[in-house]
């Protein structure tokens, strides 16, 4: 339950359309729904600002569904990440309006009436082949209600094209760094920005690049303070952490 739908529900138990029972028994399904081989956290965004957020890799289709209905029938936000053409197809079952996201494997059913995106997250990448990583970011950071910019393909190898956007850099509250190869992206980033720095290794690379290790190794051995690292290829993992970043940013300077 999203925190405006609470303190509806208590408007309406307030102004008397909604009898203190009926608002208790809605209370009482609040905390999670066990489905027998799922349990969704129904108090999710009123701890952590934002609906739970499935990981489909694993799942059946069928199981994305029946926790993509659950939620949907809560008024929640689904956001599914690593989801296949398959969970799309099943979701979709129940809810037309179920959007998937071939490149990033992200599967979005969101129904909330359009608000302004707040502060500002940047998400740079080192080169095309880590699109599909910086989208997961971009597009989940989009979903939580930030307002995104992309700055793609502006890799160490050629510097001057990462510092032909220093002031859109500039004025991020946030920046997510993705980057496989040697990892020096969020290095350089950091370097040049006042902001916080999120670094994402990813698995593109040559063999010594060991599947994201080099890179991972790289940014966690960085020497540029202001620099956090999530797990390899962990997009969404990166837009969670700038979301809270930015939404803080915004909220202390309303």
């Amino acid at each position: 339950m999203h925190p405006d739908a609470l303190r509806a529900l208590l408007d309406s138990v307030a102004s008397g359309d909604t009898s203190p029972d009926d608002a208790l028994e809605t209370l009482a399904r609040l905390p999670y729904a066990d489905l027998g081989e799922a349990k969704v956290d129904h108090h999710r965004a009123l701890r952590c600002g934002f609906a739970e957020v499935v990981f489909c890799e694993g799942k059946t289709p069928s199981q994305v569904r029946s926790i993509a209905r659950e939620m949907l029938d809560h008024g929640e936000v689904f956001l599914g990440t690593r989801a296949t053409a398959s969970h799309f197809q099943s979701v979709a079952q129940v809810a037309s309006d179920a959007r998937y996201f071939e490149e990033p494997h992200l599967l979005v059913v969101d129904r909330r009436a359009e608000r302004p995106a707040v502060g500002h997250i940047v998400v740079v990448t080192g080169g095309t082949a880590d699109h599909p990583v910086a989208e997961e970011a971009a597009i989940s950071a989009e979903v939580m209600g930030n307002r995104v910019t992309r700055v793609y393909d502006v890799g160490v190898a050629g510097v001057h094209r990462l510092l032909a956007h220093a002031e859109v850099l500039r004025e991020a509250s946030v920046i997510v760094a993705v980057a496989g190869m040697e990892g020096a992206l969020p290095s350089l980033v950091t370097g040049i920005v006042s902001c916080p720095v999120v670094a994402v290794p990813t698995s593109v690379g040559y063999g010594a690049s060991l599947g994201g290790i080099a890179a991972l190794l790289g940014m966690l051995s960085s020497c540029a303070s202001g620099l956090g690292v999530v797990n390899i290829d962990n997009g969404f993992g990166a837009a969670a952490l700038a979301s809270r970043i930015n939404h803080a940013v915004a909220e202390a300077g309303a």
